[in-house]
């Protein structure tokens, strides 16, 4: 009998609506408790004792690799991102890994636009003064008198841009590989090198993969460029943004707001500084919420494990 570590946290609370699928195929779960992900040494307890794995952001790294093999066959990451698995080791020992592709891009880029307008038209801080008995009209803007600098311009980069378009945006943007001519002609968007982006846009949306180039590709260096009433919005990885450099920009005035879905450690701690500033918006790793999006990915996510365990995946359905 096969069997599968179930670690994934958006996959474990409808486990009873899937088990026929894993019955189907005589394979046997292992659920382990989870709060955000599993890290090096959760893993480590359960070496030797699987075939495959069905995880979230679980730390898959070389050591937790090489005491699961050479049981291990496939790792299968529910969502896009991959950072925290090493993907040297799995080439290495022949441990395939599966993702879903393009798996939250609506929901994230959504999101994005959805804190544009909100530090734009300042709306929470409006509701509150009201509430508070304050008829205090605060200074907004139009997004059509703004700029908007776009850093990783993949499909969800893309999607945001295509919103912003619709809003009259002025929008520049910069990634490490050529981004398709006929996207930027279509959507009027101008490729610039990073400074030049974080010196001139009012939004800066973070949106490129985590890898050695984008690990704290906010820094205290790239922050004292920023203009000083720009808002940077992080829906990536925590680590793309070095967050103390970060919180020091917005105490000091260097940096005017923030939106942040995602944290060099998460769940956000409770003394974290970013928890007590009112020009800082919070969420908790929760921009791909979609329940459309969430069930195409439970499938792609059962169907790329078995394929990795050379498991026909063709007729499953949730």
């Amino acid at each position: 009998m096969t069997t599968i570590l179930f670690s994934a946290p958006y996959m474990i609370p409808i486990v009873d609506r899937l088990r026929p699928i894993f019955e189907h195929h005589d394979i046997t779960l292992i659920i382990p408790e989870v709060h955000e992900r599993m890290e090096e040494d959760d893993l480590i307890k359960y070496a030797g004792q699987f075939d495959g794995a069905i995880c979230g952001d679980d730390y898959f790294t070389a050591r937790v690799l090489d005491a699961c093999s050479p049981r291990l066959k496939v790792i299968s990451k529910w969502g896009t991102g991959i950072d925290s698995i090493d993907q040297e080791a799995c080439t290495r020992l022949g441990i395939q890994v599966g993702r879903t592709l393009n798996a939250f891009t609506q929901s994230v880029a959504d999101t994005v636009m959805g804190y544009i307008l909100t530090f734009a038209r300042r709306l929470p801080w409006m509701d509150r003064e009201l509430k508070a008995g304050r008829w205090n009209k605060l200074p907004c803007r139009s997004l059509g008198e703004c700029t908007l600098g776009v850093i990783g311009v993949g499909n969800i980069g893309k999607a945001v841009l295509r919103r912003a378009r619709a809003f009259d945006m002025k929008l520049t943007g910069n990634d490490i590989v050529e981004i398709d001519p006929a996207f930027l002609v279509e959507n009027n968007v101008r490729m610039t090198s990073l400074r030049e982006l974080l010196s001139q846009a009012d939004y800066i949306s973070l949106n490129c993969d985590l890898n050695p180039t984008s690990h704290h590709l906010i820094n205290s260096g790239t922050l004292a460029v920023v203009k000083a009433d720009a808002v940077m919005i992080n829906t990536s990885r925590g680590p793309v943004v070095d967050e103390l450099a970060l919180v020091a920009a917005l105490q000091s005035g260097m940096l005017g707001g923030a939106a942040l879905d995602v944290f060099d450690c998460e769940p956000l701690p409770p003394d974290s500084p970013l928890l007590s500033m009112d020009n800082v918006m919070l969420a908790p790793h929760n921009a791909n919420s979609s329940p459309a999006a969430w069930d195409r990915v439970h499938l792609n996510t059962i169907r790329n494990l078995l394929d990795g365990l050379g498991i026909s995946s063709d007729t499953i359905k949730i």
